[in-house]
């Protein structure tokens, strides 16, 4: 039997995929990042960014890609849909095509924000896919779109808003641990490690993708609208949740 088995052609093991889900300018790239400093494979990603030193750790060909999916049903990251997004055939071949990419990785993940609005598609995709979310004050992410782009305060908030409401429906779907990156950093990383043990991952011990230019803008005791000031109650409630 063993000389038999040297001749059969070895099965491949099942690859699994891992989407790092979160608002813009909320963590997402530290996240990522980490998840990459772990052992996660990002594939083909950006590893400099002009308003991330560190890189935004992007597969370009994935945001491409949900870009034209927003855009062929008339909406953007920043004019997003009201509600779910069915893919065509076309798209889930196209999607098809890029998760092929990873087919030597046994454990491979992406990031982008517009995933979010994407994420259906996703999910029949890839039955298995496993998430991890991340979110930050509002008005540190609205300070940081205006930064970035000049966008305005209001619409900043309520793209922070419309975003996040998304990622606890996608929780509450499928549950799966959140980080807060208003946390302090020492907190942050305990938590981190125990998400990176569920995942296979290895923990992270003096190499470390932190930087504190990652989060250069602080909230302090700030006054919010009621909506956001409770949807922020709540991310914060389930980012103490056990990692299970």
């Amino acid at each position: 039997m063993a000389f038999l088995e040297k001749w059969l052609p070895r099965r491949r093991k099942r690859s699994r995929a891992v989407m790092v889900v979160g608002m813009h300018r909320s963590g997402t790239s530290f996240l990522t990042g980490s998840l990459q400093t772990a052992g996660l494979e990002l594939g083909n990603h950006s590893a400099w960014n002009p308003h991330n030193l560190r890189g935004n750790r992007e597969n370009q060909d994935i945001v491409a890609f949900h870009d034209r999916v927003l855009a062929a049903r008339g909406y953007a990251w920043d004019d997003p849909p009201p509600g779910r997004v069915d893919w065509s055939e076309e798209e889930i071949a196209a999607a098809r095509a890029i998760v092929a990419s990873y087919a030597d990785a046994p454990l491979w993940g992406f990031k982008d924000p517009r995933a979010l609005l994407c994420v259906h598609g996703w999910r029949e995709l890839l039955p298995d896919l496993c998430f991890v979310g991340i979110f930050r004050h509002p008005l540190a992410v609205a300070r940081s779109l205006a930064a970035r782009g000049g966008m305005p305060a209001e619409r900043a908030l309520f793209l922070w808003e419309h975003y996040n409401r998304r990622l606890l429906a996608l929780q509450d779907e499928t549950p799966f641990p959140l980080l807060c990156f208003d946390e302090p950093e020492a907190e942050l990383h305990q938590r981190l490690n125990r998400v990176l043990r569920t995942l296979g991952l290895r923990p992270l011990g003096d190499e470390r993708f932190w930087s504190g230019e990652l989060r250069h803008h602080e909230v302090r005791d700030e006054p919010l609208p009621d909506a956001q000031a409770a949807l922020y109650r709540e991310l914060r409630q389930r980012a103490q949740r056990p990692v299970a």
